[in-house]
């Protein structure tokens, strides 16, 4: 009986063995599948990145990126600004409600026609989808190499200075414009964030950014920051008497909007920081704004407090602002 099971036990051992080798040669070639596939994807993202490094020598534009509800109300000063400018030196970009035309029946400027992106979303303030339609905006304009600064503009803002003022002041400088600093009183940051992105990288700012072509590229092609805001950083709720006790936890939730935070703390975890002018060019009256919901919102100016006047006394406030950092923390300090 012994002799006789020897071959059968042999047989076994070479079964198994052909077995062991056929998953060693599957496991090693999705091994390879993998890497190949790993490997085309860095490359398509590495040519993403090049794109600021590709030469152009014809003249540099602005792109004006406009976020939009529906319509732009002060399009006939946006129109006296373009007017006076070289249709070489700019471009104009808008992300409205999905399916709004900018045509004759819809703004009195020329400069708007057909500038809408056909790829809008639908916009919640203090949701991720207000960076998202950023990026959108960003994205539109990187696809002209000419577009050397990129000026995000809501749909209330207006110029102060000429055309070219403002073009001459953007290209002069070699940085972007982010209002970007480190608040000790606020409480955005959700742990939950953590390890992506740490807290000691958690920024606040301005939404009202002026960008290098370099920065905006960054924003583009984040892919790892992003995910995060949409997934974490999110508006509390509203009370919601139907909710009960389910009120309580849910309005324990951070009040993140993900507006004042994105792009600050994306540059900060890029170590671009020192690449910033940190302060925006959009100027603001925070101050003035104390009842209700609307401190969450900055003052809107009107015929009443917009006059001649007023437009010289804001041109001449002086920003002048330093930076503390102690024991980890950033404090911004500004005098006006």
């Amino acid at each position: 009986m012994t002799k006789k099971a020897a071959p059968k036990v042999g047989r076994h051992v070479l079964w198994f063995s052909w077995k062991l080798v056929t998953f060693f040669c599957i496991a090693f070639s999705l091994v390879a599948l993998f890497r190949l596939h790993l490997r085309y994807d860095i490359s398509s993202s590495a040519v993403s990145r090049t794109r600021s490094r590709i030469h152009y020598d014809g003249p540099a534009k602005i792109a004006f990126l406009f976020l939009a509800r529906r319509e732009l109300p002060l399009d006939f000063l946006w129109g006296s600004f373009f007017e006076i400018a070289d249709v070489e030196n700019f471009s104009i970009f808008i992300h409205s409600a999905p399916g709004f035309v900018f045509d004759e029946l819809t703004t009195r400027s020329k400069f708007f026609y057909g500038r809408q992106l056909s790829n809008s979303i639908q916009v919640a303030w203090g949701e991720s989808s207000m960076i998202a339609a950023e990026r959108l905006l960003l994205e539109a304009a990187l696809e002209d190499p000419a577009n050397q600064r990129f000026v995000l503009l809501s749909d209330s803002c207006v110029p102060i200075y000429n055309f070219s003022y403002v073009y001459k002041y953007l290209m002069a400088s070699p940085r972007s414009f982010v209002d970007s600093f480190l608040d000790r009183k606020e409480s955005r940051y959700n742990p939950k964030m953590s390890p992506t992105i740490p807290k000691g990288k958690w920024r606040k700012g301005s939404q009202w950014i002026t960008l290098i072509r370099r920065h905006a590229e960054v924003i583009v092609d984040d892919e790892i920051i992003f995910p995060v805001f949409k997934k974490f950083c999110k508006r509390r709720p509203a009370l919601d008497a139907r909710k009960g006790k389910m009120n309580m936890k849910l309005q324990k939730q951070h009040n993140c909007i993900p507006d004042e935070h994105y792009v600050q703390t994306l540059l900060a975890m890029s170590e671009l920081e020192g690449e910033l002018e940190r302060r925006t060019l959009t100027y603001t009256q925070w101050n003035l704004s104390t009842t209700g919901n609307q401190n969450w919102h900055p003052l809107t100016f009107s015929y009443a407090n917009a006059g001649p006047q007023q437009i010289k006394e804001i041109k001449v406030v002086d920003f002048s602002c330093f930076y503390i950092v102690k024991d980890g923390y950033q404090d911004e300090y500004c005098d006006i």
